[in-house]
């Protein structure tokens, strides 16, 4: 790798770095060429992305960021998951762990909080973002459809009573 090179690497991952809220870093040595692509495909479906860097370059870029805290994880050979969503990229790494014993979650970083392994499998279980917002929504508009029922019940109640005395009378 030229020098220049080597600047657009490190600017590339230190954009990465300062724009992404959450940050997985795992050891993937003994990964097949194929595992490692299905893992690509999967972090790509759920809107994360998997980077391998050399260690040197990515703790250059992490300087100033707020993810600075993993910078102490990145030794051997690591690759770097992120993605803005908090939970899509350790729900990824933390399944693919599961299914092949050679990826080990090392940590990672959401924000300035630095995560352990422990850390990264908590935010995987969590529901994603697109998950919360439809509970919310959810949640505002229960108490909406309630009060309508409410409001409607009554009339509704009147009516049937108006009816049953009609339909005695006919009868």
């Amino acid at each position: 790798m030229d020098k220049a090179a080597k600047k657009d690497a490190v600017a590339s991952l230190n954009d990465v770095f300062a724009n992404t809220s959450v940050v997985v870093v795992a050891h993937y040595a003994g990964l097949t060429v194929a595992q490692f692509q299905k893992l690509r495909r999967e972090m790509k479906a759920n809107g994360a992305t998997v980077k391998v860097a050399k260690n040197r370059l990515a703790k250059i870029a992490l300087e100033g960021t707020d993810v600075a805290s993993i910078s102490k994880l990145l030794t051997g050979p690591t690759l770097i998951a992120y993605s803005n969503d908090p939970v899509a990229a350790p729900k990824v790494a933390t399944a693919f762990a599961k299914e092949n014993d050679k990826l080990v979650i090392l940590g990672g970083a959401m924000g300035t909080t630095a995560l352990n392994p422990d850390g990264v499998k908590a935010l995987a279980t969590m529901p994603s973002l697109d998950d919360m917002r439809a509970k919310l929504i959810g949640l505002i508009q229960a108490p909406a459809t309630k009060l309508a029922q409410l409001t409607n019940a009554p009339a509704g109640k009147l009516a049937r009573v108006v009816q049953a005395y009609a339909d005695k009378n006919a009868a």
